[in-house]
């Protein structure tokens, strides 16, 4: 069994970013698990606290995630055209302690989805430095950006465009395979 640990970007409770990980989930191929993981506990990064407390249990919880994880999937909403400081946040505070190794040579895909029409592409190019830096291994081969993307969304953010839930299932299976 492949396992995927996917992360949305944004906190938001009817996301675009949060369906489309939950559409990942039921789409992924056959022998592929994709573990949803949350970000929502996570502080402010605060090297006074760490060095007084440790590390806070969510970022615990999200660096076992990312160890026993085979893959990574980003699903990063973008802000301002860039990567939302939040979701940035808890990939900074997963790099601490012994996290930054757990980061080393993991495959990654980034996807994303806008009520914009350029989609997510500036906040999807905006994590390369960021990938580059932990040492991971991101996956270039397809690219997934879901522009426009209120009416393929229902008011509970769960993706219900068929069309969208073909191309993120084909992107699906060619990260899998990758990993």
């Amino acid at each position: 069994m492949t396992n995927i640990l996917g992360l949305s970007g944004s906190l938001r409770r009817a996301s675009y970013n949060t369906g489309l990980l939950r559409a990942a989930s039921e789409l992924v191929p056959e022998g592929v698990a994709i573990e949803i993981g949350s970000i929502r506990d996570v502080p402010l990064y605060d090297a006074d606290m760490e060095a007084e407390l440790g590390l806070p249990k969510a970022v615990q919880t999200l660096q076992d995630q990312l160890a026993s994880a085979d893959g990574l999937l980003l699903v990063t909403p973008e802000y301002n055209n860039g990567i939302p400081g939040v979701f940035k946040n808890a990939i900074d505070w997963m790099s601490r302690g012994p996290g930054l190794e757990m980061f080393v040579g993991k495959p990654v895909a980034v996807i994303g989805a806008s009520p914009g029409g350029f989609g997510t592409v500036l906040g999807q190019d905006h994590w390369l430095p960021v990938l580059r830096t932990l040492r991971t291994r991101p996956w270039m081969e397809g690219r997934l950006m879901v522009s426009r993307a209120q009416p393929l969304f229902d008011e509970g953010g769960n993706l219900v465009d068929e069309s969208t839930r073909d191309h993120l299932s084909k992107f699906l299976a060619g990260f899998s395979r990758a990993i």
